[in-house]
């Protein structure tokens, strides 16, 4: 049996000061037999979106330090199996993207079968512009 990627979500809504970033290494680091090939954190204090990624085991990929500057109220975690594709830098999540002038953060668990279908469907209904 073979796992295929593991995220980890947390908002601390009610503001009691919680290390989002510390929880969410510390869930990665639980979900390291679901990927090995890559891991990344996203935070945000509402305002502004932090992210830290890259190829390694998260013991390897974050330290202190890093953990640190990652501050915010909000976090996503992700490490990757690549089921499909290369262990590249650039499929190494979470992905950060802009749509309308509002910044998103996304992680994900496979690939999408029928993406070119779902863009057609998604810009003919205006959701999605490019």
């Amino acid at each position: 049996m073979h796992e295929e990627c593991g995220i980890f979500g947390i908002y601390d809504r009610e503001n009691k000061n919680l290390n989002v970033a510390q929880l969410s290494y510390l869930s990665l680091y639980a979900l390291q037999h679901r990927g090995q090939e890559s891991a990344g954190i996203a935070v945000s204090d509402g305002k502004k979106i932090l992210i830290y990624k890259d190829l390694g085991l998260v013991s390897e990929v974050f330290d202190e330090e890093k953990l640190n500057i990652l501050q915010g109220n909000c976090a996503v975690g992700h490490v990757r199996y690549s089921a499909k594709g290369k262990d590249l830098w650039k499929s190494s999540q979470p992905l950060i993207n802009e749509h309308k002038g509002k910044t998103f953060v996304l992680a994900h668990n496979g690939s999408l079968m029928n993406s070119t279908e779902l863009k057609a469907k998604l810009t003919q209904k205006t959701i999605l512009s490019r």
